[in-house]
């Protein structure tokens, strides 16, 4: 921990009055929207999660305790309250602070984060550990109810619940009903159970009985008693069916009640679930009103809530509206989106076809399995996914899609490097993992043109799975269609052969013209399908050229560039190459620029390669 941790991390929190703590509520909420309106990011989760940060921050100390997040998404506050306040300008940017948890930035951040559904089981092995180990800290795991929604998460509970060890699981719930509405009974119970007095009373009624064999026996008794008495006013929540001390519903907003109740929850010497009720965007009006609008955010005016850059067309956007024509011209085709229709632009589909489109939650094994049993029944399933959020159906997609070679087709987003949310988002791992599946097919458009024209070849005339895999945001330079070639070439040239595809074309055009300027003369060509690879055209131009550079926005290990030249070798065919990716490691967050000129996968970096290559660096 560093001496700027040490004296920034606030323990006084914990001698706050309430009133200390709401005016530090409405502190952050400002600062909140001030920081986010600058540097983009995650706005309505955050400003929902403030009271229920700060009074976590008041009752546990995260320099030992152990706060674990799911998702993540909600944690500017935390960052604020763990000293790092001033870096908050820096959100996101490259060489800045990380929008997510991350341990190497931080002592206070328990586990990276990102991804969804994982931190009771995470939590839950942080706590194993303490016992195993003989130490002595508290274990939180932070969840939301669009978390809750993924299988991973009643994994986590079920071995959480019958574990019998201190974990107290917060669940913050800001829309989606998790236990049914029992009327009015149910309402006063819930009061009477979280009244100061009476938790005080709980708490010192079990150390009086606990203290002695007969009390323990008539505990035992009277709570069997209680129990009975309980479950005949009200249904059980399915919380305490999994061995949780239930607590809850619990207003997030009302910061006093909060302080108290996570005070109690900490003194309980088993699982505890802790239901918390939240306003996503709470008092940032637009963010209230709109908050999926305003769940991840570009740079916008903090008074009126508009962007300040008027947002373009996109590749999710064409891919929706794609689909929704064909979804229209013929009956058979259905969507599917595991929690993410406005971000994949399946809201087009969902307008035009609301019977054949389905939102499976935050469950993306869930969701290729569904579609592998749509697909054996006649229909054409097709499932818009992050590329990240992909990875976890992998097992489903050789298991229930490709063994039974079923038509599914996959709408592979955020394909390749996405700028500010970093490692946990970066798509660079589906070339490799896609290419490892027995008698998958994947084409990849660089252009809104080819996006529609490959979209349409996948869902009619292709057979078996099926991923298109395009970028986040908009088309560059390149705006033409390559047809249904597997590959084909953009510029003529007899120096060194260029190879690409997707995005990346625009930066090797640019490299062929920067190179040109120097004599020499570049041929670039632009695959169309990365699976199976066809590499002919590719090793007809080195033929001619006698060197190959080869740029793709993935990890190294299983790339184009590995087959392309293995390709070449297999040919027979002589020549120099090089192979520019993300290498072996994960990639920071920051502006896409920033990025591709770290891994020289710009149009200057790839020219300046190309003359290495060439012997004229």
């Amino acid at each position: 921990m560093t001496n700027q941790e040490k004296q920034e991390y606030t323990p006084l929190l914990a001698q706050l009055t309430d009133r200390e703590g709401a005016a530090l509520c409405a502190d952050l909420r400002k600062e909140l929207v001030e920081d986010v309106a600058k540097t983009g990011g995650h706005l309505a989760s955050n400003l929902g999660a403030v009271e229920l940060t700060v009074a976590i921050h008041r009752v546990f100390d995260t320099r030992t305790d152990r706060l674990v997040f799911d998702v993540g998404h909600q944690c500017y506050s935390h960052k604020i309250l763990t000293g790092r306040r001033e870096a908050m300008s820096s959100l996101r940017q490259y060489g800045g602070i990380a929008g997510f948890p991350k341990p190497s930035e931080s002592v206070h951040d328990a586990f990276i984060a990102g991804h969804a559904s994982n931190s009771v089981a995470v939590a839950l092995g942080m706590a194993r550990a303490r016992t195993a180990m003989g130490q002595d800290y508290k274990v939180i795991a932070l969840i939301g109810d669009g978390a809750l929604t993924g299988g991973l998460a009643y994994e986590g509970l079920s071995n959480a619940g019958e574990c019998g060890q201190q974990l107290l699981v917060i669940l913050n719930d800001n829309g989606m009903s998790i236990t049914p509405n029992v009327g009015a009974v149910a309402d006063h119970l819930a009061r009477q159970r979280l009244k100061p007095q009476y938790l005080t009373f709980k708490k010192n009624y079990r150390k009086f009985m606990n203290a002695t064999w007969p009390g323990r026996q008539v505990y035992k008794v009277i709570h069997r008693i209680k129990q009975a008495l309980k479950q005949s006013l009200l249904p059980c929540s399915m919380f305490e069916n999994m061995g949780f001390n239930y607590l809850g519903p619990v207003d997030g907003h009302d910061l006093p009640q909060l302080t108290k109740i996570l005070r109690y929850a900490k003194e309980l010497n088993e699982p505890v679930l802790l239901h918390v009720k939240t306003v996503k965007g709470k008092g940032f009006l637009p963010a209230e009103e709109n908050p999926d609008a305003f769940h991840g955010v570009s740079p916008f005016d903090p008074m009126t809530g508009k962007p300040l850059k008027a947002g373009g067309d996109n590749f999710s956007a064409v891919f929706g509206r794609t689909l929704a024509r064909l979804g229209r011209e013929d009956g058979r085709v259905c969507a599917i989106t595991a929690a993410m229709t406005t971000g994949t632009g399946l809201e087009h589909f969902q307008s035009a076809c609301p019977d054949r489109f389905f939102d499976v939650g935050i469950a993306e094994g869930c969701a290729v399995s569904m579609a592998a049993g749509m697909a054996k029944q006649g229909a054409i399933p097709v499932f818009a996914v992050y590329s990240t959020f992909l990875q976890r159906a992998y097992d489903m997609l050789i298991h229930d899609v490709a063994i039974d070679r079923l038509h599914v087709v996959l709408g592979v987003d955020r394909a390749g490097l996405v700028g500010e949310d970093g490692e946990t988002h970066h798509g660079v791992f589906d070339v490799s993992y896609l290419d490892s599946v027995p008698g998958m097919t994947v084409l990849v458009p660089a252009s809104f043109a080819e996006l529609e024209h490959m979209l349409e070849r996948a869902v009619l005339r292709i057979s078996g799975p099926v991923a298109v895999r395009y970028p986040r945001g908009g088309e560059g330079a390149y705006t033409a269609d390559g047809g249904d070639e597997p590959a084909v070439v953009l510029r003529r040239g007899s120096d060194i052969t260029l190879a690409g595809y997707g995005m990346e074309v625009n930066d090797l055009l640019e490299a062929a013209g920067l190179l040109a300027r120097q004599g020499v003369e570049a041929q670039v060509v632009k695959l169309n399908q990365l699976t199976p690879l066809v590499p002919e055209l590719v090793v007809d131009s080195v033929k001619q050229t006698g060197a190959l550079l080869v740029a793709e926005d993935c990890v190294a290990e299983g790339c184009v560039g590995q087959r392309l030249a293995a390709a070449l070798e297999s040919a027979g065919v002589p020549g120099k190459v090089c192979l520019l990716n993300c290498g072996g490691r994960f990639v920071t967050h920051g502006a896409l620029r920033c990025l591709k000129r770290e891994l020289s996968l710009d149009g200057e970096g790839i020219a300046r390669r190309a003359m290495e290559v060439l012997g004229r660096g």
